[in-house]
């Protein structure tokens, strides 16, 4: 039904939407919550989420393969070194952890309740059809891979 936004949308402007979807959220008054040294605690979660997604991207340069999300199909190299031993999707890990410390910094609940949209919008949209791309590209090596490192964490 909406196969239309298949690696269409790229995925930081989909972080950049969400953020404003849970920023809207957070306007009213009701489901405020008191997160004490919330800064502090969203700070680590913006630098350990830039951390991910910056080395998911310089792994990827370092292979000299495409970063473009939106062309799965023109990757050169099957990345399972460094980061990608840990997460087959580091840099949207690293932006699902950028969204959970903006939903801290807005101190309230609503934020909280739409990053698992997140989720499913990047598994449905964006790392399923990577994942079909792959494993056309690339078939037992990606299939082995799939079985011995997680999607997420």
């Amino acid at each position: 039904m909406f196969n239309g936004l298949e690696l269409k949308v790229p995925p930081l402007a989909i972080v950049f939407l969400f953020g404003a979807l849970m920023w809207f959220a957070s306007s009213s008054s009701m489901f405020v919550i008191a997160l004490p040294w919330r800064s502090a605690f969203a700070a680590i979660f913006y630098c350990v989420g830039s951390a991910i997604v910056l080395a998911g991207v310089l792994t990827f340069r370092r292979m000299k393969t495409t970063v473009n999300p939106l062309t799965p199909e023109a990757t050169t190299t099957m990345v399972t070194s460094d980061i990608y031993r840990f997460t087959r999707n580091p840099m949207y890990l690293g932006f699902l952890l950028i969204l959970v410390g903006w939903a801290i910094e807005l101190s309230h609940l609503l934020p909280f309740t739409i990053l698992p949209l997140f989720v499913w919008y990047m598994n449905r949209f964006q790392i399923l059809p990577e994942e079909r791309a792959l494993a056309s590209k690339f078939s037992e090596a990606f299939t082995a891979y799939k079985r011995s490192v997680r999607r997420w964490l």
